[in-house]
């Protein structure tokens, strides 16, 4: 188990990537699986700066890091996939009904305007958070703390 931990972080960053890609191919661009994939990041983070680092100012720093490098991977993901449904907007017989999102606000051009800011924005944050509660689990649940 403590080679998951000690693995090089080249190697790392390579396997959470396509892990990320792989989840966000799954969700077919809906980040779900990106942010449950935050769990597992945020423990892989916290049990990495426990076994690098002593103090708990440190460890806490590394896991924001870490959670903060991966939600801005997913940021960049949702902006490469939904950034370019804005052009809809100057379009003229853009047919915001039939997008295939829920039309969950009574206006479809609201409701459309929503998902790409929940889309976009609102999950990347959600992944973060959930990487954060990943790695204060993991310091709760598995490691012994001595301070």
């Amino acid at each position: 188990m403590d080679n998951i931990f000690k693995a090089d972080w080249k190697i790392a960053t390579i396997i959470y990537i396509l892990a990320a890609l792989i989840c966000t191919g799954m969700g077919m661009g809906v980040p779900f699986f990106n942010i449950l994939l935050g769990a597992l990041v945020g423990w892989w983070a916290a049990g990495r700066a426990v076994r690098l680092s002593l103090k708990t100012r440190d460890v806490l720093r590394r896991i924001l890091l870490i959670s903060g490098l991966a939600a801005g991977f997913t940021l960049l993901m949702m902006v490469i996939i939904w950034a370019p449904m804005f052009a809809m907007l100057w379009d003229a017989n853009a047919d915001f009904t039939n997008f295939g999102i829920p039309m969950i606000l009574y206006d479809p051009l609201i409701s459309f305007l929503g998902w790409q800011v929940l889309m976009i924005f609102i999950s990347p944050f959600l992944q973060f958070l959930m990487s954060i509660f990943g790695g204060f689990v993991y310091l709760l649940c598995w490691h012994n703390t001595k301070d």
